[in-house]
């Protein structure tokens, strides 16, 4: 009896051991791999690109050559000629019945001509529907209907070590699919011909000529457009994302161009030295640093000194979240801002304006040695030397007014140099007062204060400089 009843126990248990492995294989991704069902659903959308370019170039190659040059001149340098230069992308299919595709700005930007090849071989003339520099996208057209597109998904729910999967049109290699993973999100790209924050990473591969091809999650919808690769790196990719990339599509298709929101402040993130100087009762958030004439910040009421911590609803733990932020709007869209000033909370409704195309210009001032003086017209404290306001010194440093005080010397090693004070800064605040003459530079200095926090006017744009000694 004890025999047959441990005979039925074990079949028992057989059978649960067989069903829980029934149910792994089910699950396992070995058995059934996603990534094919993605690559045979999406390929057909997605479209390699060819560009070209004319440019002018010289006609001789010797006109460099200095043995050239000393019997010729420089006569041939008149003689040029034009000439096709050739690139390659990607991009995909996001009209079918339009025959609208996205893509980057540095594939079809500047070309002169630009050829479509679908996956099944038939190739189309594109037109260039718009532009934009700023995300590195844009938007052709080929005169054909019925194409399949792909479907765009939530960059916003992809989570980091997601599956992605990437297709493109690498060194060529049409139609290359890669597999990986969302590395992270939210970074930053800057170079001398980028400058962008925001980016997804991604291992999956990506190489010259995947630019403009879509970043796919498992649900076969498109997440990001890869974009931008870290040259002799392995496994650093980077995609702008598809939510971003929804918005300035449909801008583009509309307007030919992004009328991209301004809010039209400076802004720095909080530091502790700037919470404890403000009395603030948040450790994160971006300070505004300064408000420009004329914008819809002035207009609406915010301040230098207020600390955003929300918009929207979302929490800005920094400058550049405020950044993203409103880098996601469009002009004329209202925001709704939480942010703090003298330590109480505050929130009013901004309508965004429309950025201008130049919100900066580049000013330069002489920078010359000079003496030290004792007449009781300079004074330094925390190694930066502060000088009362001439008119030869606005003149020297190019200084709009002659409020507050002039650095004119950083000693090396000092505190004034590990803030990033510089010769030529004017200094209008300490610690929340104003500096008036050198007699307010020294009293707010003086002492044995834990927390310095500067308001400095530079190059006719104020910033706040912090210092908080270890406690």
């Amino acid at each position: 009896m004890k025999v047959r009843k441990a005979l039925i126990g074990l079949a028992m248990a057989m059978t649960l051991i067989l069903a829980a492995c029934s149910a792994f294989a089910a699950s396992d991704p070995f058995t059934g791999n996603p990534i094919v069902k993605i690559v045979e659903e999406c390929s057909p959308a997605v479209v390699n690109i060819d560009v070209e370019t004319i440019v002018e170039r010289r006609m001789s190659p010797f006109s460099d050559d200095p043995f050239f040059r000393e019997f010729f001149g420089r006569e041939f340098d008149n003689f040029r000629r034009m000439i096709p230069m050739r690139g390659r992308g990607s991009g995909f299919i996001v009209d079918g019945e339009e025959g609208y595709i996205l893509t980057n700005n540095h594939v079809v930007g500047e070309a002169d001509k630009i050829t479509v090849t679908l996956l099944d071989g038939r190739t189309f003339e594109a037109e260039l529907i718009g532009k934009d520099p700023t995300s590195d996208l844009a938007v052709i057209r080929v005169n054909e209907r019925n194409l399949p597109s792909l479907k765009l998904g939530d960059s916003d729910a992809a989570q980091v070590g997601e599956w992605v999967v990437a297709i493109g049109n690498p060194h060529g290699f049409a139609h290359s699919v890669t597999a990986g993973i969302i590395s992270a999100k939210n970074r930053t790209l800057q170079s001398s011909n980028i400058n962008f924050q925001g980016f997804m990473q991604t291992d999956a591969a990506i190489n010259p000529g995947n630019s403009g091809g879509p970043l796919i999650n498992l649900d076969g919808e498109v997440v990001g457009i890869n974009t931008a690769i870290v040259p002799f790196a392995q496994g650093l990719g980077f995609a702008v994302p598809v939510n971003m990339a929804k918005q300035i599509m449909d801008e583009l298709i509309e307007t030919g161009e992004v009328k991209r929101g301004w809010l039209g402040v400076v802004l720095q993130n909080v530091t502790p030295g700037f919470a404890e100087a403000y009395d603030l009762p948040v450790e994160n958030g971006a300070v505004i640093a300064d408000v420009l004439t004329g914008s819809p910040a002035e207009s609406s009421g915010l301040e230098r000194g207020d600390v955003i911590v929300a918009i929207d609803g979302r929490e800005m733990k920094s400058s550049q979240d405020v950044v993203l932020h409103i880098r996601n709007k469009l002009a004329g869209e209202e925001v709704a801002i939480e942010y703090y000033r003298d330590s109480r909370k505050r929130s009013l409704d901004v309508t965004l304006g429309q950025a201008p195309s130049d919100q900066s210009s580049e000013r330069t001032g002489r920078r010359g040695d000079r003496e030290e003086r004792d007449d009781g017209s300079q004074s330094t404290q925390v190694g930066a030397t502060v000088s009362e306001i001439t008119p030869d010194l606005m003149d020297e440093y190019n200084l709009e007014n002659d409020r507050g005080l002039v650095v004119v010397r950083v000693e090396r090693g000092s505190i004034a140099e590990g803030m990033g004070l510089r010769e030529g800064d004017q200094i209008l605040e300490v610690n929340r007062r104003e500096i008036r003459s050198l007699s307010d530079w020294n009293r707010q200095l003086r002492g044995e204060a834990r927390t310095v926090v500067m308001l400095v006017n530079r190059d006719g744009q104020t910033l706040y400089f912090t210092h908080s000694a270890e406690r």
